[in-house]
């Protein structure tokens, strides 16, 4: 057996192992990485300069500020302000609770840019007054948390720009607004389902509000909201980047948050700085080990290989583009999401992009619907975990209810995959 293919089983089946004995998957790629240095004889250095090379990158500096600005904003009070929002819009419909949940997601969605802070803040508040309401508690988990996954795709997103580093530079301020129509269609087809299993299950409407209460509701909500305007708007008109607009959110979620807002002390300040850095450092952590990991799996042609194996079992870019797409949601049950857009990006880019012909935009955006969709997926589901354990229920419980969830996200996902101007119009039409 050649030396590279013996080094291309040590790479990816000690990575295998080492999930398998749930070692955390940061190290599990730094450890797998280093088995096959050894084994080639490549200097340990090597793969030390590339998990260095991983994470200096200016683009990069935009997640920390991201981070930050969503703990500012989800513990500072806007949450409730967002839900309240949301039920003046949607609330008083059948089922309006859930529609709520929806339609707050969106919003918060698009301050904070994660599924799992977005389950955790939202869920924490309607998931109970859901139960308190008289719905079903699998339901009211089933909707928060596929409800959550439109913050994946919403702008702005961190994990598009963990996308744009690992495609080779994809402009973050085109992701952003990619993902704009297919992050409302999902929260549409959602609410829709959402609608019609509270009408089959006779769940009650929610109350109506007077124009002085609609006026400061909607006041109150528009200042957390700003925070998205202020992050596309400079990314759009080109006043700003993508970090540089992070960091201006960051400064306005703060300001916002503790002399507009000033529902918490602003000694609270050192518990989200606190909660921001360990996320931050799971994130930068795990970015640099892929990238030394990603590094091996160029060195040993591992991208080609899967690229030649493919286009042999097919060449028809509709199957290819189905067979990708169940590989990504495979991958996503089982794997978290940010290591996944680090590994698997080298590896289909080529595929998707060079052979298929579909703009790098596009992909991301499929990409980031795959995974998020794994995010509500057992048996590694981070979203999952988190709503079931605010809903107080068995994971399988949820995942039953949420079955019908599920097709209306494959078939957005179809959307994305099969009709370009979904992701591509908005793009088009502003950053040309």
């Amino acid at each position: 057996m050649p030396e590279l293919t013996i080094a291309a089983w040590i790479l990816l089946g000690s990575f295998a192992l080492l999930l398998i004995l749930r070692v955390p998957i940061t190290f599990a790629l730094a450890a797998s990485s280093i088995f096959t240095a050894i084994y080639l004889k490549i200097p340990l250095m090597a793969i030390i300069q590339q998990m260095v090379q991983g994470v200096n990158s200016f683009s990069l500096l935009a997640i920390p500020f991201f981070i930050i600005s969503g703990e500012i904003m989800g513990e500072g009070g806007i949450s409730q302000r967002l839900i309240n929002f949301a039920n003046l819009i949607v609330g008083r419909f059948r089922g309006g609770l859930a529609l709520v949940n929806v339609l707050a997601s969106m919003f918060f969605g698009g301050i904070s840019g994660s599924a799992v802070a977005d389950v955790s803040s939202i869920g924490a508040i309607l998931i109970p007054m859901m139960k308190k309401e008289g719905y079903d508690s699998d339901y009211s988990v089933a909707v928060t948390v596929t409800g959550a996954c439109q913050g994946i795709l919403i702008p702005p997103s961190h994990n598009m720009i963990i996308y744009s580093l690992a495609a080779g530079g994809v402009s973050v301020g085109r992701l952003f607004l990619g993902g704009f129509i297919p992050g409302i269609t999902l929260g549409i087809v959602l609410m829709i389902l959402s609608y019609i299993i509270a009408v089959r299950r006779n769940y009650p409407t929610g109350r109506t509000y007077s124009f002085k209460e609609a006026i400061l509701v909607t006041k109150d909500a528009l200042l957390g909201i700003f925070t998205a305007v202020i992050i596309l708007g400079g990314v759009i008109s080109g006043i700003f980047t993508a970090t540089e607009s992070a960091a201006i959110a960051c400064v306005y979620a703060f300001i916002i948050t503790f002399f507009v807002y000033r529902e918490i002390p602003i000694s609270r300040m050192s518990k989200i700085l606190y909660s921001s850095l360990r996320t931050l450092a799971m994130v930068m952590s795990l970015i640099a080990s892929a990238k030394a990991f990603g590094w091996l799996l160029a060195y040993l042609k591992i991208p080609a290989l899967v690229t030649a194996s493919l286009l042999n079992i097919t060449s028809n870019p509709i199957l290819l583009l189905l067979l990708i797409n169940g590989l990504l949601l495979l991958l996503g049950c089982i794997m978290d999401m940010a290591p996944l857009i680090l590994i698997t990006t080298p590896i289909l880019y080529p595929i998707v992009v060079n052979s298929l012909g579909m703009d790098p935009v596009q992909f991301g955006i499929m990409m980031m619907l795959n995974l998020a969709i794994g995010l509500c997926t057992p048996p590694v589901g981070s979203a999952l975990f988190v709503g079931c354990a605010i809903g107080k229920i068995p994971i399988e419980r949820a995942t039953i209810a949420m079955l019908p969830f599920y097709l209306g996200m494959i078939v957005v996902l179809m959307f994305v995959t099969f009709m370009p101007a979904m992701s591509m119009f908005i793009p088009n039409l502003l950053m040309p």
